[in-house]
């Protein structure tokens, strides 16, 4: 035990003091101003992303009067026919991209149940993907209750088993041509996914990049530990261990190459269904039915399928505390 500690302690670096202030706030209505994706999905899942208008008629999407959150759900009411390629659902992307950054979310619920593949992610505008590369800072299918963050890459990017982080390291490989485009992806405590998080009230996610690795964290609404510059979303954040702690999961720079796999992204929410994960995963996950069944002919299974985001904020480097 004593070996492994000092492993952690010395193999990994503590994440050194860099001052972040307020880049960009998204609250509510701001999203609308986002870009909104109907191509087909490129994980192949059961659905239909619609347009703004559309979502709108359908009562998909909805930035609250008093513009306090923002709320985008799939379709809950209709069946859908073996013709039509999905459950209609919503996928929007931000018009700007950030580099080095730190993203947190206020997030009260986040899609869940049976069928289900919601993601919060960061993906190249250069592209094509997977060039500039990709991080998951929400992700997860089905019933899981674990959420999962994880990197997709171009080669030679690789994490160690074993890191200075409170998430369970699932796979080493970044790179999307092995295992699957499986990815190098860590697991998050319980209760930061699915029912269980919304079940809690929701809570906190956020992720820095830099050149010293991508990092992040998730604190539970009711955690004592969430630091108030992430909870208040004050105009500067403090990264570091002594103000936020170990990180949930931590992809360290040590043999991943910054500057030559990742470039600036914008950032994605969406809400797929079935697709190469969940519908993969979704016989061993407890639900009724086939995935493709459950989705197209149960609608008021989706209830709860659906983000309800507080805010977002996007920190840039101080340049005067510069490390």
């Amino acid at each position: 035990m004593l070996a492994l500690i000092l492993f952690l302690c010395l193999s990994v670096p503590a994440l050194a003091s860099q001052s972040y202030s307020i880049e960009d706030t998204y609250i509510g209505r701001d999203f609308f101003e986002w870009d909104w994706y109907t191509g087909s999905d490129p994980t192949h899942g059961i659905v239909e992303y619609v347009d703004k208008a559309t979502a709108m008629d359908f009562n998909l999407s909805v930035g609250k009067s008093s513009d306090t959150s923002f709320l985008m759900r799939a379709d809950n009411v209709n069946n859908v026919p073996p013709a039509d390629p999905g459950r209609k659902s919503v996928r929007i992307s931000s018009q700007r991209a950030y580099n080095d950054s730190v993203a947190v979310i206020d997030l009260w619920h986040m899609p869940q149940g049976c069928g289900t593949w919601p993601a919060w992610w960061t993906v190249s505008q250069k592209g094509p993907w997977p060039q500039g590369s990709e991080i998951d800072i929400i992700e997860g299918v089905n019933n899981n209750t674990r959420n999962l963050g994880s990197l997709h890459t171009t080669p030679n990017c690789n994490m160690t088993q074993t890191r200075k982080q409170r998430g369970q390291t699932v796979s080493t490989v970044c790179d999307t041509s092995a295992n699957y485009n499986q990815g190098c992806g860590v697991e998050f405590k319980p209760n930061s996914y699915g029912l269980d998080f919304n079940a809690n009230g929701g809570g906190w996610f956020a992720m820095l990049r830099s050149s010293r690795g991508i990092y992040m964290w998730f604190w539970a609404r009711n955690d004592s530990n969430v630091p108030p510059e992430v909870s208040q979303g004050l105009s500067t954040v403090n990264p570091d261990e002594s103000n936020w702690g170990v990180p949930d999961a931590a992809f360290p720079t040590d043999e991943c190459d910054y500057v030559s796999h990742f470039n600036e992204h914008s950032i994605v929410f969406d809400l797929t269904f079935c697709g190469d994960w969940a519908g993969s995963a979704y016989s061993g996950s407890g639900c009724p039915s086939t995935c493709e069944d459950y989705v197209r002919n149960n609608p008021s299974m989706f209830d709860e399928a659906y983000w309800e985001i507080s805010w977002l904020r996007m920190y840039t480097p101080n340049p005067d505390t510069a490390v």
